[in-house]
């Protein structure tokens, strides 16, 4: 069977994310949520997305095809009932469609001559950005349980100072001494060939995914995610980080999601609660104003290839579109439009040809090009979110 993964109606709501990735390649918990059906399926799946991400992420349709909501992360049950779907069936959860079964010459898709599954049981879904982070604990307990069934750990080294040993899971490659991991409050997953430097202190759930590593005497609280090739160093609580960003430093990030090829400099930090103690609102490109979360703990929302410089302060909800450069003193307002430079003292545009230089150099230090496919993402979404820039 073939099966596709399309964004659905949650993709504007999962803005900056999904300017730059279809929904399917949003990271929380362990993996992405395509690696996470993936897995369950035991099949290499595909995605429909805009049209513009599309030459990086291609769709293929087969002959017979199952159409899945991105927006639903899978379970034993869920992903039983999707690998049974014949045609025309769909599942549904209440009015929102799951999964529905099509064929390569269907022309539409007409739900009502279809017989419809219900799915009644609990699932994670991620319908808005703050997700990421605050459902980031059911995630890795998740990923975890089924990443780990029937496998042994790497041996814990002697050094290292351990609680609940029996969850923690270590990988082929990494490295780790004279640390402190706590795994009494949820599991510890560390990645292959990842770095856990000396004097680091870490409380579960928590995840250290592959070739990712964390400096020195680092203080990390659950739950947190550090994506392929990232770095994380000072405090971090609650936070999920996509591959290869860098918070390296000293310095406070908290309740926050960081999006591919991000920088924090040293020393920055950002408030994850008011002073007041009130709901935090966040920017919402849907209704291009700030929206409730319902959350009283929220931080940083960083789209890719974006950077702060050192001693940065981001205010309670910030929302940092894709390719920013914030530096200087003061809190910069808390919704920094794409391709923003500047700070708290205001902003220009940070023209194209200056972005794409210094994206090229940040890719190349990890060895991937930055192509005529990326230039070309970015150049579609510099036009897109002209319209939120005032030089």
């Amino acid at each position: 069977m073939n099966y596709i993964l399309f964004d659905g109606p949650v993709r504007n709501a999962l803005l900056p994310f999904t300017f730059t990735r279809p929904v399917a390649d949003i990271l929380i918990g362990i993996m992405t949520i395509r690696q996470k059906w993936e897995a369950r399926l035991g099949s290499t799946i595909t995605t429909i997305t805009e049209d513009y991400l599309s030459v990086k992420f291609p769709m293929v349709e087969m002959e017979e095809n199952v159409m899945i909501n991105a927006a639903y992360l899978p379970n034993d049950t869920l992903a039983e009932m999707v690998s049974d779907l014949k045609e025309n069936q769909a599942i549904f959860k209440g009015d929102d469609v799951i999964a529905f079964f099509t064929t390569e010459n269907q022309e539409e898709v007409d739900f009502d001559s279809y017989e419809i599954i219900q799915y009644n049981d609990d699932c994670l879904t991620v319908e808005h950005t703050w997700d990421i982070f605050s459902k980031n604990d059911a995630a890795i307990r998740a990923d975890f349980a089924f990443l780990t069934e029937d496998r042994k750990s790497q041996p814990i080294p002697k050094s290292v100072n351990v609680i609940a040993a029996e969850n923690i899971f270590i990988e082929e490659g990494a490295k780790l001494e004279f640390v402190t991991l706590n795994a009494s409050n949820g599991p510890i997953y560390i990645g292959k060939n990842t770095e856990i430097m000396e004097g680091t202190v870490i409380r579960g759930p928590f995840a250290l995914c592959e070739n990712a590593q964390v400096k020195l005497n680092a203080k990390v609280y659950g739950a947190t995610t550090v994506g392929p090739g990232s770095r994380i160093g000072g405090e971090v609580k609650n936070s999920v980080l996509f591959a290869n960003s860098n918070k390296g430093h000293d310095g406070f990030l908290g309740d926050s999601v960081l999006g591919e090829w991000c920088n924090i400099g040293a020393d920055s930090n950002n408030s994850n609660l008011k002073n007041n103690y009130e709901e935090v609102k966040l920017w919402s490109y849907e209704t291009e104003g700030f929206a409730k979360t319902g959350l009283q703990f929220c931080g940083l929302m960083m789209g890719d290839h974006s950077k702060c410089g050192i001693n940065t302060m981001f205010n309670t909800g910030t929302v940092v579109g894709v390719s920013a450069n914030i530096f200087g003193s003061g809190f910069p307002r808390n919704f920094v439009p794409s391709f923003s430079w500047g700070g708290a003292a205001g902003f220009t545009t940070y023209v194209t040809k200056k972005a794409f230089e210094t994206a090229k150099l940040v890719m190349g230090r990890r060895n991937i090009e930055f192509d005529e496919t990326e230039s070309a993402i970015l150049e579609h979404i510099f036009e897109e979110t002209k319209k939120w820039r005032k030089d």
